[in-house]
C-alpha cells in the first residue's frame, strides 16, 4: 500500500478541491461543491487501521487517558443525549476504542442496555474487555450481527473515517426500523477554531474530516434511509483556547492526555460549582449558535426504510 492516499470529498465525492490549510505535514483542502474541509492526502494507514493500532498504547490506554474516560463524569453529554432518544434497548458503539462509553452506560443505567462496541484497534479492545464490555475487532463494513440495534454510536468517530458515508449507511442498515443514529464531531467553525486557526490542537493527522453544522447535515443527507432527528453544538473548555494561543510548537499526546485528566478533576470538584455553572451558561450560549466545541447529530430510520 502506498504511503499516502488521494481523496475525493467525503460528502459529495467532489474531486475538485482548493487548498485551505497547511499544519506541519497535513493539507487541509475546501471542497468546491459542497465546501467541506478535510486532509488530502491522508496517511495510508488511516485507511488500513494500522494507525489506531500503532496509537493505542500511547494514547488511548495511557493510564491518565483510561481514568479520565473512566470517570463517572466523562460522558454526561452523550449519555443524555442517547436517553433523551433512546431510553432503553441494544446500544452498538462504533469506534468504541478502551470501551468506557458502554461501561459508564452500563454503570448509570443498569438493565436497560445490551452493549456492543466494535473497532479496529486491538489493545484497546482488550481493555474494553478486561472492563466487562463485550467487544468485536476488526471492520464495521464487514461485520454480519445477528439482531438489530435499537442505537447505533459514533462518538468521536466520523472524524477518523477516510469515507464515512458508507458507515452511515451500515448504521442504518443495521438498526431497527425507528431506531437511532448518533454521532459526535469537532466543530470546524467554533469559536476555538475562529479564534487559534492552525494552532488549535486538534487539527491533526488522526483526523481527516472537519465538519460543520452545514457538512455534517449534508453527509446525513446521502443516507436516505434516515431522517435527521437533531442537530446541535456542544463542549466548552476554554484551556484549550489559552493552552493553544500561548504554545509555539505542536500539542503532543501526553499534553492531550493530562488536559483531559485536569478537566476531569475539575469536573469532580464540589468546591467549583460557581465555576461549573459558569461555564454551563458559556457552552449554552455558544451552543445555541453552533460555536461550541463539537457538533452532535441523531438520525432516526424512517420506519419504511
Amino acid at each position: 500500500m502506498p504511503e499516502s492516499v488521494q481523496r475525493a470529498c467525503p460528502v459529495c465525492g467532489e474531486v475538485s478541491a482548493k487548498e485551505f490549510m497547511r499544519k506541519k505535514g497535513l493539507r487541509l483542502v475546501r471542497c468546491l461543491r459542497c465546501a467541506m474541509i478535510y486532509t488530502n492526502p491522508v496517511d495510508a494507514g488511516l485507511v488500513s487501521g494500522a494507525f489506531y493500532e500503532a496509537l493505542a498504547e500511547g494514547f488511548y490506554l495511557a493510564p491518565d487517558k483510561v481514568e479520565a474516560d473512566y470517570a463517572a463524569v466523562r460522558f454526561a453529554r452523550e449519555l443524555r443525549l442517547l436517553r433523551r432518544f433512546c431510553a432503553r434497548g441494544r446500544i452498538l458503539d462504533v469506534g468504541c476504542s478502551n470501551g468506557a462509553f458502554l461501561f459508564q452506560l452500563g454503570q448509570h443505567f443498569p438493565g436497560d442496555y445490551g452493549i456492543l462496541g466494535v473497532d479496529v484497534a486491538g489493545p484497546a479492545l482488550d481493555y474494553a474487555a478486561s472492563r466487562g464490555v463485550p467487544v468485536r475487532r476488526g471492520a464495521f463494513l464487514e461485520m454480519d450481527f445477528e439482531q438489530r440495534f435499537s442505537a447505533v454510536t459514533f462518538w468521536a468517530t466520523l472524524e477518523h473515517i477516510v469515507d464515512p458515508a458508507p458507515f452511515l449507511a451500515r448504521a442504518a442498515a443495521v438498526l431497527e426500523p425507528g431506531g437511532h443514529c448518533f454521532a459526535l464531531a469537532p466543530n470546524f467553525r467554533s469559536l476555538a477554531v475562529r479564534l487559534l486557526g492552525a494552532k488549535y490542537r486538534y487539527i491533526l493527522p488522526q483526523h481527516v474530516n472537519y465538519f460543520t453544522a452545514e457538512t455534517l447535515r449534508a453527509l446525513a443527507g446521502r443516507e436516505r434511509t434516515f431522517e435527521i432527528a437533531a442537530v446541535g453544538s456542544t463542549h466548552f473548555n476554554p484551556a484549550v483556547i489559552w493552552q493553544d494561543w500561548r504554545r509555539r510548537g505542536p500539542v503532543s499526546d501526553a499534553d492531550r492526555v493530562e488536559l483531559l485528566k485536569r478537566t476531569t478533576a475539575l469536573k469532580r470538584n464540589p468546591m467549583l460549582g460557581p465555576l461549573k455553572l459558569a461555564l454551563a451558561v458559556a457552552e449554552k450560549a455558544l451552543g445555541a449558535v453552533f460555536l461550541a466545541d463539537n457538533l452532535t447529530m441523531v438520525l432516526r430510520r424512517r420506519s419504511d426504510g
